[in-house]
């Protein structure tokens, strides 16, 4: 992953709506949600979800399909995880950095 996507994906998760919105999408998986869902689940009007979908969209956090009159929206789980190796992958100096009670044994 570019430096410019990783800081375009980090900036759209750095608002609160919109990081409530991407870590329900998570929790629902690949079956994703509508939007009407969305917004009653999170309680936003749906201007607002509209607004805050399309800027995470944009930053490649999640996809939409459309079906009939219907859209719904699922996390890029691809994306999601270039974004965290992005994050990781110089982490400790190839050292393990885990707390030693999350240490994995081998």
């Amino acid at each position: 992953m570019e430096t410019d996507t990783a800081v375009d994906a980090l900036a759209a998760l750095a608002q609160p709506s919109r990081l409530e919105i991407f870590r329900l999408l998570v929790q629902q998986g690949p079956e994703g949600m509508c939007a009407g869902e969305i917004a009653s689940t999170l309680g936003l009007a749906p201007a607002t979800l509209s607004f805050h979908l399309s800027a995470l969209r944009h930053a490649g956090l999640i996809e939409r399909q459309t079906s009939g009159r219907e859209r719904i929206y699922r996390a890029a789980f691809g994306h999601m995880h270039a974004l965290v190796d992005y994050l990781t992958e110089n982490c400790c100096g190839g050292t393990d950095c885990h707390p030693a009670s999350q240490r994995r044994s081998a």
